[in-house]
Formats: structure tokens, sequence, C-alpha cells
């Protein structure tokens, strides 16, 4: 890459670069994401609105928008989802539901047992079995 000016130091330019490839990152999994999450995110990242614009179309504060955008964001990038989409097979339909409520959506547990008719111990139980797969892939 150019540098455009002559006294920008390569490590501020290797920043740049980082930051741009999150940004390209979180662009490719918005699609992963539903609801409020995902139009927040499209707001933000493609349509370029800025947290105060958000905040009056939903009527909240602007600085709960910059957190819950911060959360999705940090959820997206963390990439536990994706791993568990790419060891699918080693998963249930129920477990791959539990991850996306979890990892992706940011469930408590307790909202995903009463969401998918199951006891608390069953969505912890598959919650540590992901867990595990996820961080040997990691």
């Amino acid at each position: 890459m150019k540098s455009i000016h002559a006294n920008i130091s390569q490590e501020t330019l290797q920043k740049k670069n980082e930051c741009r490839d999150r940004i390209d990152l979180l662009r490719s999994r918005v699609n992963l994401l539903s609801g409020k999450d995902r139009l927040l995110m499209t707001m933000y990242l493609k349509n370029g609105n800025s947290f105060r614009q958000m905040a009056r179309l939903v009527g909240v504060n602007e600085a709960s928008i910059a957190r819950r955008i911060h959360k999705v964001a940090q959820r997206l990038i963390d990439g536990e989802y994706i791993t568990c989409l790419r060891n699918r097979s080693k998963f249930t339909n129920f477990e791959m539901a539990v991850a996306k409520d979890y990892f992706l959506t940011g469930i408590s547990m307790r909202k995903i047992a009463a969401k998918h008719h199951r006891s608390y111990y069953c969505v912890r139980q598959s919650i540590k079995k992901i867990q595990q797969i996820v961080r040997v892939k990691k």
C-alpha cells in the first residue's frame, strides 16, 4: 500500500490496515445476524449512520446504541459461532441453535432454555460441549 504522507509511520499504516480488515470481516458476517442487531449493524457499517441518528430512530440513548453495536461487533469478530459452523457435523441441530443464541445473539442460558423448552442443565451441558470443541479448533 502506498503511503499518502511521507511522515506516516509504518506502525500507523499497519494499524489502519488491521482496522480495515476488521471492518471487512464485520461486513461479511452481518448476514449471520437477525432482527434488531442486523438492522443496527447494517445502518452503522453499510449506511454510515451515526450513533446519534440511530438513537433518534430507535428512541433510546446514544450510549445504549454504541454499547449494543460494540457488543455485537465483538461477538462477530470473536468467531466462536463461525467455528461452530465449520464443525457443524459434530453438533446436533439443538446444539447449533444453542450456539447461535449464546455466541452470536448473546442470550443468557436461562432464556435459551425457555426458548427451546429445555432445562437449564441441558443448555449448560450443550454449551460446555460446544466450548470444548471451539477451544480445540482455535
